[in-house]
């Protein structure tokens, strides 16, 4: 499922994945330049803008992560999403 967030200053942002409880990493639509954490807490959300390595990274560590829990279908996912973010 994709899910797309709007951004106060960059417009809309895409889904790459979840990075923590209550922690998701999103990038904007169109360029997948700009990356942000975006926290969620009972105040609302909170934006933590990342370089490209860093959220490189995040995702890699996702990726390993759903690897040994054997979530294949969200392995899958993911994987086609960091392709075509990060290669």
């Amino acid at each position: 499922m994709e899910t797309y967030l709007n951004h106060p200053t960059f417009g809309l942002l895409f889904r790459v994945c979840m990075v923590e409880e209550n922690q998701e990493l999103f990038t904007t639509l169109y360029a997948h330049r700009l990356f942000f954490v975006v926290k969620t807490s009972p105040n609302g959300l909170g934006f933590e803008p990342i370089g490209r390595s860093d959220a490189r990274h995040l995702v890699e560590n996702r990726l390993r992560l759903l690897r040994r829990m054997g979530l294949s279908k969200d392995l899958e996912q993911l994987q086609l999403i960091h392709r075509r973010t990060f290669q």
